[in-house]
């Protein structure tokens, strides 16, 4: 039946397993044990054929009617049996599913050794509308295999392959990676049969020791830790089934592009502090904090204008204009002038001509006076020059004498001069 002709005959097994009461095997057998009744009449086939589940009753109790279709992602770590009992007694995935999800049926299976992405959900016909190869829902898958393989054999798996009578559809395999000896390879595929990729990678000589589903339709497993559950979108899964409903729309509807959600992670309870009493607790001790030295204070004045120049401020003349200016031929009475103008001093207290003795020296400073000449000072250092014998770095005068005769006209090296030139004479 498809969503859209609800009103269609079904069994009733179908429609129990779309409301959640159990799967169709499950309620096969409480049809057998004579738990299930229609308008009180306790039904003893699981073929009967209803339209709705109006007058029907599961152990007395009437059934109401299937609540809109949910759908989950979950990421099964391995080493977990899909199923929902086993007679073995191996850990399932209802053992390890967190406590507050509603009744859920796994959409195809996983292996037990096999890890990744396995959608659950609520409904039945979604169940099996994504289980079907008819749809062409695609499922990736990355393995992880012993052996040698080419790029060349994976692209073969395009047209198919036979395995032991078993006829396997077209697979889109391609090389990831290499690791060592192991190779790591992606696949793609739509009919997802039992233990598909083991049979066609063994088939190609390949032996898997990892196999992880990381999509499901246009469902990804993303960054979701093993073991953890979320739940589809409605808006999204609404668009989903509607695409999927159309003819050939399996791949259209693997293909679509569903934001992805942000997980929030609530930080966790800070721990209470524990009351003491006013007693350290035993190992804990007190340590005191370094006492920072006392920083020195800065202080900052704000010179003004007037500080500045001091009373020169009332000296100097002004610019024209403003209040205390005064013509060039009156400030030459006023300002100072320089060194060898006439009106210069040192000091405004001492006259032109006479210099200041100085800091803390009052009265102007007397004129240096040359030290008298002694003759017989200077008498006794030109002799005691002449008497002492040269020395090393001592400048000597160079003896003067005749001109050697190898030396050229300019006096260094080099031919003689030549004689002058007689005058010629007419003849």
């Amino acid at each position: 039946m498809s969503p859209s002709n609800p009103k269609e005959a079904q069994r009733i097994a179908k429609l129990l397993a779309r409301a959640g009461i159990a799967s169709r095997r499950d309620i096969e057998r409480m049809i057998t044990d004579g738990r299930i009744a229609l308008d009180g009449k306790v039904l003893d086939t699981p073929a009967t054929l209803l339209t709705s589940l109006r007058g029907v009753t599961v152990d007395g109790k009437p059934v109401a009617a299937p609540a809109p279709a949910r759908l989950f992602r979950y990421h099964k770590p391995a080493g977990l049996l899909t199923t929902e009992r086993d007679p073995k007694g191996r850990p399932t995935i209802y053992d390890n599913l967190p406590e507050g999800l509603p009744r859920v049926m796994p959409v195809g299976r996983l292996d037990l050794s096999t890890e990744g992405l396995l959608l659950l959900t609520t409904d039945g016909e979604l169940k099996r509308e994504l289980e079907l190869p008819a749809t062409g829902v695609e499922r990736s898958y990355r393995a992880r295999a012993y052996g040698n393989v080419t790029q060349a054999q994976l692209e073969s798996l395009m047209l198919g392959v036979e395995i032991e009578g078993i006829r396997y559809g077209s697979i889109n395999a391609n090389i990831e990676r290499r690791t060592g000896a192991n190779v790591w390879i992606e696949m793609t595929l739509t009919e997802g049969k039992n233990r598909e990729v083991r049979r066609v990678l063994e088939y190609l000589g390949l032996e898997v020791n990892r196999l992880i589903r990381t999509r499901y339709g246009p469902f990804y497993l993303g960054d979701m830790p093993p073991g953890d559950v979320d739940e589809i979108r409605k808006a999204d899964l609404i668009t989903f089934r509607t695409v999927m409903s159309k003819p050939g729309g399996g791949k259209a509807a693997s293909n679509l592009q569903f934001a992805v959600r942000s997980r929030v992670v609530e930080p966790a309870p800070r721990p209470k502090p524990v009351p003491t009493g006013g007693v350290e607790p035993e190992g804990r001790r007190k340590v005191a904090k370094p006492v920072a030295a006392p920083k020195k204070p800065v202080f900052t004045a704000r010179i003004t204008p007037e500080a500045k120049r001091g009373d020169e401020a009332q000296e100097r003349p002004r610019a024209p204009g403003k209040p205390g200016f005064a013509p060039r031929g009156d400030r030459a009475e006023q300002r100072p002038r320089g060194p060898g103008k006439p009106g210069f001093a040192r000091n405004r207290d001492e006259a032109p001509g006479e210099r200041s003795r100085g800091p803390g020296k009052p009265g102007p400073r007397k004129p240096r006076e040359e030290a008298p000449a002694n003759p017989a000072r200077a008498a006794r250092a030109r002799a005691h020059r002449e008497a002492r014998e040269p020395q090393t770095g001592d400048f000597v005068d160079r003896p003067k004498g005749p001109r050697r005769p190898d030396r050229g006209p300019a006096g260094g090296r080099g031919k003689p001069g030549k004689p002058a030139r007689p005058p010629r004479t007419r003849k």
